[in-house]
């Protein structure tokens, strides 16, 4: 039989310790290729290149999967590998490892995740991959087990059009992680402020500051999950709708 067809990315960067330790676990299990960016774009959600040129090489790095670097976003890079690099299409497409997490409300700004997005919105099988280490240096050979697991489960029963996995990944030893559990995002936010400083000539300028604010405590919130020991796994649609409140506001409106 052959290998699945897998096609890696992420928002840390083509060389970022994260993905390269997602390729090595996905080349134990299938026939990868790598598209990428070449420098970090955290944050950067859904975005996409529209205003500038779009460059790519591939290059040479450990292991038997081809690297392409991609000069933009992660939703470029998964757009650009499906127009002009591959002449299939994948099995799957994983996105990380993530250098952070992206549970609850950070899947809406993660690029990371928007990457995950943009391959279910092309019709194909994704999941996004996060370890709650903000460390350059992470370990992350602790999260090799959980992927794998996940991947092949996935890969044997895909998912359901329209859906793609969210899976965050707790700062704990592999032996100290009590499992998987399956989950909805929690409700929580970022309470934010911008630090007003001068520079040395006067001028203001703005540092991003603020602090992570859990509002949910129900047990089957990924936030709690996560803070309880278990890697949370969060089912994503990218059908943005409130069906519930469609036929409200016809009666409002029409």
């Amino acid at each position: 039989m052959s290998k699945p067809k897998i096609l890696v990315t992420n928002d840390d960067g083509i060389t970022a310790p994260g993905i390269r330790a997602l390729v090595s676990f996905m080349n134990e299990i299938g026939d990868v290729t790598v598209v990428a960016p070449n420098s970090p774009q955290s944050g950067k959600g859904h975005a996409i290149t529209i205003n500038s040129t779009l460059t790519f090489e591939e290059i040479t790095l450990e292991g038997p999967q081809r690297d392409y670097s991609l000069s933009g976003t992660p939703v470029d890079c998964v757009k650009f590998a499906l127009d002009k690099i591959l002449d299939y299409k994948p099995d799957l497409v994983v996105s990380g490892i993530n250098h952070g997490a992206n549970n609850s409300i950070n899947v809406i700004y993660s690029g990371t995740m928007s990457a995950a997005v943009e391959a279910g919105v092309e019709g194909l099988q994704a999941i996004g991959f996060s370890l709650l280490d903000y460390n350059w240096d992470a370990d992350f050979s602790q999260s090799k087990e959980f992927i794998q697991d996940i991947v092949r489960k996935i890969l044997a029963n895909p998912l359901p059009q329209g859906i793609v996995l969210n899976v965050n990944i707790p700062k704990l030893p592999a032996e100290e992680i009590k499992g998987i559990r399956v989950c909805k995002q929690a409700d929580a936010k970022w309470e934010e402020n911008f630090d007003e400083r001068i520079n040395p000539h006067g001028k203001k300028y703005y540092w991003l500051t603020g602090y992570f604010n859990n509002m949910d405590s129900s047990p089957d919130a990924d936030e709690n999950a996560l803070s309880n020991g278990y890697v949370s796994v969060v089912p994503v649609k990218f059908d943005l709708t409130a069906y519930e409140y469609i036929d409200v506001l016809k009666k409002s409106l029409e």
